[in-house]
Formats: structure tokens, sequence, C-alpha cells
């Protein structure tokens, strides 16, 4: 009878195998669900990617780099961190113009380095998302053009040259009046383009007080904050007395005959290699080492015929010997397009930019691994 009970009585193995079985099954969705969901949350959603800043900038206020940063709050991180390098070298009687910064120590970059790299406090799709409709805007259509993000760098970038020309000035501006005497200015360290370049130089090159009267619009011997980020940006200036200056720099760079203008020699052997990739007919093979290209730009310039070029006859391609800021923010805006535009349309929707977040933010990510990413550089 016992026997006969025990044996009706079911097994318990059955039951525990199907409820760890269970177990294990709950346990490897969850997995699935937690790490695979899109709203998941992650420090570095790429692995190798880690966001970081900018070093400090070269000193000089005609140092100016060409990766425009895509987004104002890691602008403005980078102008802090600039700023305390500047003024860490000023405190140390160390500033002095035309000067390299030193590099910066680590502390210094602590907070800014741990904010872009934590998710929850900067999220790159919550950025994207935030900044779309600002560049979004002629027309607000709901997708971004090419114009439009030129614009936007544009904007970013003048910001940028504008903040250092006003901490340039300061630096420069010993009687704190807020503007600089041809006396208060000493050599920025972008001299040398031109002392370097040709040893017919007369040793003042761009900084000689020629170039800073061109720069003094209203002629009053000083020059305020928008005349002084033209002295020091020259090429992107409006000004048509530091326009005329620049054309004048390049006849008397190249000038060997002294007759001031440019003979097909000079300009062959010197500005013509400097604008060809610029401009798509001089930029024609000429590999059987055929003058003929150089030839044809040459006599497009030489409006008067006379054989030679004056300084006026070089400013339709001035541009392309001084290339401004609105051609590295077409430039830039031309290379994240092409590189975001998933469906080929010429245009980027707010989709696109949010699924290729590190395409804007490309100057500055590094790969922990050997992958380098240079093409804005």
């Amino acid at each position: 009878m016992a026997q006969s009970a025990a044996a009706r009585k079911p097994s318990a193995a059955p039951t525990v195998v199907l409820t760890l079985v269970l177990a294990l099954a709950s346990a490897g969705l969850l997995f699935l669900l937690v790490h695979l969901s899109p709203s998941s949350p992650s420090a570095h959603p790429h692995p190798h990617r880690r966001l970081r800043l900018r070093g400090p900038r070269p000193g000089g206020g005609g140092a100016v780099p060409h990766q425009i940063p895509f987004d104002p709050v890691i602008a403005d991180l980078e102008r802090r961190l600039d700023d305390r390098e500047w003024e860490r070298l000023a405190a140390a009687g160390l500033h002095a113009p035309g000067m390299e910064a030193a590099p910066v120590p680590e502390d210094l970059a602590d907070y800014e380095d741990e904010y872009i790299n934590d998710a929850a406090r900067f999220n790159m799709t919550l950025r994207v998302a935030a900044l779309f409709p600002k560049i979004d805007v002629d027309p607000a259509d709901g997708v971004v053009t090419g114009a439009e993000l030129a614009a936007w760098n544009l904007a970013s970038a003048r910001r940028e040259v504008l903040h250092r020309t006003a901490r340039e000035l300061e630096l420069h501006d010993r009687d704190h009046d807020g503007r600089v005497a041809f006396s208060e200015y000493e050599r920025p360290s972008w001299a040398w383009r031109f002392d370097d370049n040709n040893s017919t130089n007369d040793g003042m090159g761009w900084w000689k007080e020629g170039h800073f009267n061109a720069a003094d619009m209203d002629g009053d011997g000083f020059l305020n904050l928008t005349e002084f980020n033209d002295f020091l940006h020259p090429a992107d200036s409006t000004n048509p007395k530091l326009i005329h200056w620049l054309c004048n720099e390049e006849v008397r760079e190249r000038d060997k005959d002294t007759d001031g203008k440019l003979n097909f020699q000079e300009f062959y052997n010197g500005l013509f290699y400097s604008i060809r990739h610029y401009d798509d007919e001089t930029s024609t093979d000429d590999s059987n080492g055929s003058d003929a290209p150089a030839r044809k730009s040459f006599s497009q310039l030489d409006l008067d015929n006379d054989g030679l070029l004056s300084a006026d006859e070089l400013k339709p391609i001035i541009g392309k010997l001084h290339p401004a800021e609105n051609f590295y923010a077409k430039q830039q805006a031309d290379y994240v397009i092409s590189q975001a535009d998933t469906n080929k349309d010429g245009q980027l929707s707010l989709n696109e930019m949010i699924e290729n977040p590190y395409v804007f933010y490309s100057a500055l990510f590094t790969e922990d691994d050997e992958g380098s990413h240079d093409e804005l550089r």
C-alpha cells in the first residue's frame, strides 16, 4: 500500500527544471531588452569613441583653427579652457605677443572632460535635436541645407574669432582705452608667413604700418575692436583698403624685378600653384609640363593686356590665396552633409542628423583604437 502511494506521488525534479528554464529565459529576455533598447542610456554608445575638448589654441590673434565647433555648448567650454590658459600665462608673466600657449595642465580640463563624457549631462542626440530648429531657418522646412549649415558654421566661427581678437586687443591695449595704437602693437606670431617666403622681405611683413593704416577705417590712428579684428584677419574683412593691401603684399612678395607688377614667370612660379586647386579651370591636368593653364589664367586676370598683373588685377583671386572663414564654413558643411546624408538628397533631415551625431562632433572625439578622423584638419 505504501509502495503504491509512493508510486503515485509526482517527482519534484521536472518542476524544478521547468522553473529554472523559465527563470533563465526571463533573465535572458530582460538582458536583451535592456541592452538593445534604443532608449537605454549609455555613457559611451560607441565603445572606442570618447569626446574630448581640444586644447588651448596657439597664441596670437591670427591663429585661427578651421575646425569650427558645431555646438555652442562645446564652443563655450573650449573658450573657457582657452581663456584659463591665457590667464594662467598672463599671471605668470609669460605672455608675450607671438608666443605659443603652453600645454594646459590636466586638472584645468577635469570638469569639461567629465561633462562631455557623461551621457546624462551631455547627450548628443538631445543636443542635435535641440540645435536642428536653430539651423533650419531659411526656410524652416524640416530639412537643413548646405547653405543653412554653412551659415551656422560661419556665425560660430565669427564668434570664436571675435572672442580671440578681444583678448588680443586687451593684451596690446597698454593704456586700457579700448583701442590699439600702432606704437602699442608688437609683432604677432603669424608674421613669419611673409618673412620666410621671400628673401627680399623688408622684415616688416604683415604687421608693418601700412597694414595698420589700411585697417584704420576711420583714420583716427587707432584700431577699435572691429578694426583690430580686420587687422588680424584681413581675408575676412570687407574693408576695401585691406583687400587692396593684401593684393599689394602678394605683388611685393613675388615681384623679383621690383617693377611693381607681376610678369608671367613671377605669377607662374608663385601664385598659380597657390590658386590652381581652388579653380576648376586652372586645375586642368598639366602633367606633361604644359604652362597653358597658367597662361590662360594669367590672360584672364590681365585686364589691360599689358602682359603684367597689377595689385588691382589680383583682386579676383585674392580669396583663393587667402581663404576667408566663409570658405571653411562651406567646406565643413559640405563634408558633414556628404557623411550624414544617407538618402543622398543633398540635405539633412532631423533623423539623419540624430543617426550620425559623431559627424557633427568629429572635431572632438578620439578613437581609443587605431581609428583616425582627420577629415577636417
